[in-house]
């Protein structure tokens, strides 16, 4: 079993109409998730919007859904400032978080010393496993795989990649050469298939907000050899990933509206991300007419 389960969803956070943290509403959706399909939970992510979370926000967020489940819950706790890393991963650590998820620092761009000094320090700075996060579209750089494997070889605690960095080879590559327990997840739902069949542990995904049990399914479908329905599977799954981000609506524009169509309140994104374009409830319902949970709730 992987350290943190097989299927762990990026949470959206919930605000309310005046756009205020909606901690009720994060620990009813957090307790959802958990029930359908999802061994544990990623909160306060890019997809939880922490750019625009303070950072007693995220904590109290945090703290919430540690209360709300007994499933494993990694903390995003990363920052283009070392400085606020360290404080953010030691506050979530004394909240209950059982791991830390660590994003590449952003639009400063630091080189790969500065990435393995940054990564140390805010593995240092706690007990915790730590989950590197390396996408470079949203970063502006990539974490190399001799610094990801520099970084597994000399910080205990440096246990998992989430890796949304779209090259399977590359991952293929570091997989190969990765210390025994050096876990990789699939940090690119449209790529989940193929880092799993390269030997990725599970999935950190947006679509398993509504697509969890499928996800189960697929991994059950590829560790039983059952190669077909695997792909069956993913292939089921392509407008749930097709859906979830685009130019016009980017990520976590259409997940918020997917779950306030299956009845969760988690408002419009905070500014910028509070545009959401014409007909994309209409999409969004029928895609989720297409999965098991759509089916379960008749929603068409």
């Amino acid at each position: 079993m992987a350290r943190f389960g097989r299927v762990l969803t990026a949470m959206v956070t919930p605000f309310t109409t005046s756009g205020a943290l909606d901690l009720k509403e994060a620990s009813r959706l957090a307790r959802w998730l958990i029930e359908n399909g999802n061994d544990g939970l990623v909160i306060a992510g890019t997809t939880g919007e922490s750019p625009t979370l303070t950072h007693d926000e995220q904590i109290a967020l945090i703290e919430v859904v540690v209360d709300s489940t007994e499933a494993p819950v990694v903390a995003g706790t990363g920052s283009n400032d070392t400085k606020a890393a360290i404080e953010l991963t030691q506050r979530a650590t004394e909240v209950g978080a059982a791991g830390i998820l660590s994003v590449t620092p952003y639009y400063n761009r630091p080189s790969q010393r500065g990435l393995v000094a940054h990564f140390t320090r805010v593995a240092e700075a706690t007990d915790l496993p730590v989950m590197l996060y390396d996408i470079p579209v949203r970063s502006g750089r990539k974490i190399e795989t001799e610094t990801i494997l520099e970084l597994a070889d000399n910080q205990q605690n440096i246990v998992a990649l989430k890796d949304a960095a779209g090259d399977p080879g590359e991952t293929a590559s570091l997989l190969a050469e990765a210390p025994d327990g050096f876990e990789v997840y699939s940090g690119d739902d449209s790529l989940n298939l193929a880092l799993l069949s390269l030997g990725a542990v599970g999935v950190v995904g947006v679509a398993t907000h509504w697509t969890g049990s499928e996800h189960q399914d697929l991994i059950e479908a590829l560790e039983s050899g059952d190669l077909s329905n695997a792909h069956r599977i993913n292939a089921s799954l392509q407008d749930s990933f097709n859906y979830e981000s685009t130019l016009e609506a980017p990520n976590p524009v259409p997940t918020k509206v997917m779950m306030n169509l299956l009845g969760f309140n988690v408002g419009v994104g905070r500014p910028p991300m509070d545009i959401v374009p014409s007909g994309l409830e209409e999409i969004a319902r029928n895609v989720v007419s297409q999965t098991r949970i759509g089916k379960t709730m008749q929603i068409s």
